[in-house]
């Protein structure tokens, strides 16, 4: 087994308290609502949303994948660090499990999300370079629709 572990950073105009409000703290609600086509559903099977907390996530009509299982590793409001690991589903395409980190910085009246994906490869299976620059552009679509959707509606997640 090997790790490939990525990093990634985007900038947002929105405030990193609200940006982690809408996105951690309610994205469960919030991206299947504004990128339909990536996520249908998101539903929490076990837990309180906190560390250990099991979540199901139904891809939209518009992605290559059907389902993922995600268990949440971490969620510190006071850092905004969000830790979770996918270790069920087509996403996985023959690897063991992924492991990410996103952490969300103050930056002026901005923000910088930086992400961190480890992808821990099963045997000899590797993950192209590929594959992995087509998560990030998909990672950080979702990232800007969220940040259009904030402009959009400025009295929420205040």
């Amino acid at each position: 087994m090997g790790v490939i572990k990525h990093e990634q950073e985007v900038h947002s105009a929105i405030a990193p308290e609200r940006l982690f409000k809408a996105f951690v703290l309610d994205g469960d609600n919030l991206l299947p609502k504004v990128v339909p086509s990536a996520f249908s559903n998101i539903e929490v099977l076990e837990g309180d949303g906190k560390a250990g907390t099991v979540k199901l996530i139904t891809f939209g009509e518009g992605s290559s994948y059907k389902t993922s299982k995600h268990v949440i590793d971490e969620v510190d409001e006071e850092n905004k660090v969000f830790k979770y690991t996918v270790v069920e589903g087509d996403t996985l395409g023959g690897l063991e499990k992924v492991k990410a980190t996103v952490k969300i910085e103050a930056h002026g009246s901005g923000s910088i999300i930086k992400s961190t994906s480890e992808y821990h490869t099963k045997g000899s299976h590797e993950i192209t370079e590929e594959k992995i620059k087509e998560g990030k552009v998909k990672a950080k679509n979702i990232f800007k629709a969220i940040e259009a959707h904030l402009h959009a509606h400025p009295h929420e997640y205040c």
